[in-house]
C-alpha cells in the first residue's frame, strides 16, 4: 500500500469517489445529478485536481479562472480519515498553480475559516449573489 499523496488532475473515473465525498460533506447539488457534476468539474476555464492516496481520492478541488489574473475556489473538501495530513493544503496550491493565476479568491463555510487563516491570504468581505425570486 503506497500511503504518498499524489496530486493530478481530474479524471471522469474519479466521479463516483467525489459525489460520495460531496454527499458526505452535506453538498446535494452534485450527488442529484452526476452528469451536471462531471460538466461542472470539466467546463471550460474549470481546473480540478484530485488527491489520491493508495488509488483512493482522499480529496478534491475545483477552481475556476481566467488563465492570466484571477481564480475563484469553488469546491474543495478532503475526506475524514484524510484530514490534518496537508492534503487541503497541497489541494489549494495545486489549483492555483494550475489555474496559471496569481491569487485565488474563494468564500469560506462557517467553521472552515481557520484553515484559510493558516495560508498567506488577505482577508475581504464576500457576497454570494442568487437570482431575484419572484
Amino acid at each position: 500500500m503506497d500511503t504518498t499523496p499524489r496530486y493530478l488532475a481530474f479524471a471522469p473515473e474519479h466521479l463516483p469517489a467525489i459525489l460520495r465525498l460531496t454527499e458526505a460533506e452535506g453538498w446535494p447539488s452534485f450527488a442529484t445529478d452526476p452528469a451536471r457534476a462531471l460538466r461542472a468539474l470539466t467546463a471550460p476555464g474549470v481546473v480540478t485536481a484530485v488527491c489520491l492516496i493508495d488509488e483512493h481520492v482522499a480529496g478534491f478541488a475545483q477552481a475556476q479562472g481566467d488563465g492570466a489574473l484571477q481564480a475563484h475556489l469553488s469546491l474543495m473538501a478532503v475526506a475524514v480519515p484524510f484530514r490534518r495530513r496537508g492534503i487541503g493544503r497541497h489541494l489549494v496550491q495545486e489549483v492555483l498553480r494550475r489555474t496559471g493565476c496569481p491569487r485565488l479568491d474563494l468564500l469560506a463555510e462557517p467553521g472552515a475559516e481557520p484553515f484559510y487563516r493558516a495560508l498567506p491570504h488577505r482577508e475581504w468581505t464576500g457576497f454570494r449573489i442568487y437570482p431575484e425570486e419572484g
